[in-house]
């Protein structure tokens, strides 16, 4: 006769979601992650013809909420918060709205890959921070792994060659390099409230939560006149163009990423989601004509396979 552990256990299998065959899973997370890249790509191009920025964040969290909100329905998810947690839910949701203004602030004036290179060296400040804040030290083997992705964004961003004088850049992409930084930093910070302070929360109701104040605080701040300009609609067709598909992109990808997660394995199938920057930098080639050197593609390839291989390390 079975214990009622070993019971439970089997009946927790048998509710659990059939995964996806590997290879069904690694397609489905590449396809999401160029949806992902697309978005940026398209909010560049809505941004050239005249697209505010507030706009472009408050139409793409707008596609997202309503998602979230049929999927926490759907599987009627309580949403209710438990006592206490909704200031860190606020803080998400604001560390996300910070996030999405300074990524797409990034992406407004720097090439779009060099904008997702930069902003994709979160798992770094996210490991520092949670140093920082009493969490373990990371590894020499990790820190190493740092310095190699480091190397890579050094590379990628041309720094030796703009430093030494043989490139010019503009004050505006320093500016965007720096809104990337920042963009990075918001989202290490969302991590650890979310792995530390909201883990208990169902995703779906978290998320949900999260783009509400996301939404709000772009309507907030287009009434408020936060950002001159920030709530300008496109003034050609090629913007409207841009809008519309970002928002079906990110919106798709959510969707899509939403609903299949509990059959994706995620624990190993995640770094897949880190061919977005080679994407990109793709699709911003084939649509926006930007070009980056040789070394720079290097550099980029490097930051990538660093990233992979942090992440395939925390996943072991």
């Amino acid at each position: 006769m079975s214990s009622p552990n070993s019971a439970s256990a089997a009946l927790r299998a048998g509710n659990a979601p059939q995964l996806f065959p590997r290879q069904i899973a690694v397609a489905i997370l590449a396809i999401v992650a160029c949806c992902f890249a697309g978005n940026h790509v398209a909010a560049r191009l809505a941004f050239e013809h005249g697209t505010g920025l507030l706009v472009a964040v408050l139409f793409r969290s707008g596609v997202a909420l309503s998602i979230l909100i049929g999927i926490v329905f759907f599987k009627r998810h309580s949403i209710r918060l438990p006592r206490g947690l909704g200031r860190w839910q606020v803080v998400l949701g604001l560390m996300i709205t910070i996030q999405s203004l300074c990524l797409y602030s990034a992406v407004a004036r720097v090439p779009v890959a060099l904008a997702l290179l930069t902003a994709n060296t979160f798992p770094i400040i996210l490991a520092l921070l949670t140093w920082t804040l009493g969490g373990p030290r990371p590894t020499l083997r990790a820190a190493g792994l740092m310095l190699f992705i480091l190397s890579g964004l050094v590379l990628a961003l041309d720094l030796p060659a703009i430093l030494g004088g043989g490139a010019e850049v503009s004050s505006s992409w320093w500016l965007g390099i720096g809104f990337a930084l920042m963009a990075a930093t918001a989202l290490s910070v969302a991590f650890w409230v979310t792995d530390h302070k909201l883990a208990g929360i169902s995703g779906p109701v978290r998320s949900m939560f999260t783009m509400v104040v996301v939404f709000i605080s772009m309507i907030i701040a287009g009434i408020g006149d936060v950002l001159p300009g920030g709530m300008s609609l496109p003034n050609a067709t090629p913007g409207w163009m841009g809008l519309l598909a970002l928002m079906l992109l990110y919106g798709g990808a959510f969707a899509v990423l939403f609903i299949n997660v509990p059959r994706l394995d995620m624990a190993r199938n995640a770094p897949v989601m880190n061919v977005e920057p080679i994407a990109t930098l793709l699709f911003g080639w084939v649509v926006l004509g930007q070009m980056i050197s040789p070394n720079q593609m290097l550099g980029g390839l490097v930051v990538v396979s660093g990233i992979v291989i942090l992440t395939l390390r925390k996943g072991a």
